[in-house]
């Protein structure tokens, strides 16, 4: 009887591990939607995600620049530095939307869609990421002062952007400017507080094409 158990216990942990393995190869295969592993990672209510989107539309746009332009990964505060998506319940009050978060850190988000902002407005010759080591003209250095909702009286997103373009050599500071738009919110929970905000972006967004596109 004590080999016939040995057996038994040996076979359930073989069909145990080869479960294991199946459940470990469906999550793999599974990972790329995101779906899947979303629900694995934060439990059965995983929190929704959201982009931010690229503007297609620039209206009148300058001649085209010739030179080559490196856009800098945004500097901004640590409660800004997270993938959560602020919100301002009061004047001088800080906190986060626990239904909504962002694709990715906000800075590191901001700079693939500045980027992709300039390629979209074929208005500058070439242009790459800092990261990308390229031989750069021009630097754009932006730093976040606000990205978030105000909540108190109507609530409105609000994005805020100083503007740096920086010559490579020498490191002289070409021209500054600071960018600004106010999107009324239809609400401020996850979706509207989002959607608020991807406007208010690409209107600063068309705004720092129209303004870089004059200046190099």
């Amino acid at each position: 009887m004590g080999l016939v158990s040995e057996l038994k216990a040996k076979a359930s942990g073989v069909a145990k591990a080869a479960f294991c393995v199946a459940l470990a190869l469906s999550v793999g295969a599974c990972g790329g939607s995101g779906v899947l592993g979303g629900l694995i990672g934060t439990g059965s209510n995983p929190t929704p995600t959201f982009d931010l989107s690229a503007p297609t539309n620039f209206g009148s746009l300058p001649p085209r620049a010739r030179g080559l332009l490196a856009v800098e990964q945004p500097t901004a505060l640590q409660i800004l530095d997270t993938e959560k998506v602020v919100i301002a319940p009061q004047p001088g009050e800080v906190a986060y939307l626990s239904d909504a978060q962002w694709v990715d850190r906000l800075p590191k988000l901001m700079q693939a869609r500045i980027v992709q902002s300039f390629e979209n407005s074929t208005r500058i010759r070439a242009v790459a990421k800092t990261q990308d080591r390229v031989n750069a003209d021009y630097i754009l250095v932006i730093d976040v002062r606000q990205f978030g909702i105000q909540a108190y009286e109507t609530p409105q997103a609000v994005v805020e952007l100083s503007v740096k373009i920086v010559y490579q050599r020498g490191g002289r500071i070409a021209a500054g400017t600071v960018l600004s738009s106010h999107v009324a919110a239809s609400g401020t929970n996850g979706q509207a507080a989002t959607l608020a905000l991807d406007q208010a972006f690409s209107d600063v967004l068309v705004q720092m094409v129209k303004w870089t596109s004059r200046r190099i």
